[in-house]
């Protein structure tokens, strides 16, 4: 996964408006305690942040 594709998948299941705020405020733990966005200036592939994002957020099955 590319970071063009995570973040359209961020935008699809939190909005435009939301996602990139949302990326940079909310700390999650299977992230080492980081948001996403510090995740993926971390190096931390793009597919690995957004399954943690999709378990934060209770995303279907079909999203992962």
């Amino acid at each position: 996964m590319r970071h063009t594709e995570f973040w359209d998948r961020m935008e699809h299941a939190l909005g435009a408006s939301y996602a990139r705020s949302w990326a940079s405020l909310y700390v999650i733990s299977e992230l080492g305690g980081r948001t996403a966005e510090e995740a993926l200036a971390a190096g931390v592939p793009p597919k690995e942040v957004w399954r943690a994002v999709w378990a934060v957020l209770e995303l279907p099955a079909k999203e992962r």
